[in-house]
């Protein structure tokens, strides 16, 4: 699972979701990426439920790069709890995700397999997704 080894802080605010993603949004390491479409917070699960998805069915041959990385922590506060008494503590991790963001790139395979592929991996996402090619290609 993916998590980042320490932090400056413990919790963190909520933040907003809107407008674009500028950076991250060309595919630049692989030859296919997977770039979302709609603004969301993409957990550490998801993201290793795609990457298992997109590497069984590429049959280990190729490579993936992941271009998302969840440094958010969630905090949830217990069930049955009244209100107030502080912050939850921190349950889980996300990664911003905004509209034009590459989540995925894949390398080394035919686009037919790549495009399977990717497909097998976006149904893992909780957001609508297109998969793109290298410019040029």
């Amino acid at each position: 699972m993916l998590m980042p080894k320490r932090t400056k802080f413990r919790k963190m605010m909520k933040g907003n979701r809107n407008g674009f993603a500028w950076r991250g949004s060309n595919v630049s390491f692989g030859d296919f990426g997977l770039q979302a479409l709609e603004p969301a917070w993409l957990k550490a699960r998801q993201i290793e439920a795609a990457r298992i998805a997109i590497t069984r069915r590429m049959r280990r041959v190729g490579k993936v790069w992941i271009r998302v990385f969840p440094d958010k922590p969630i905090t949830l506060k217990p069930a049955e709890t009244r209100m107030g008494k502080g912050k939850g503590n921190p349950e889980y991790w996300v990664a911003v995700v905004k509209p034009g963001r590459i989540i995925f790139e894949i390398n080394g395979v035919t686009a037919d397999v790549a495009k399977t592929a990717l497909n097998l991996g976006a149904s893992k996402l909780p957001f609508k997704t297109r998969i793109v090619a290298r410019e040029g290609e």
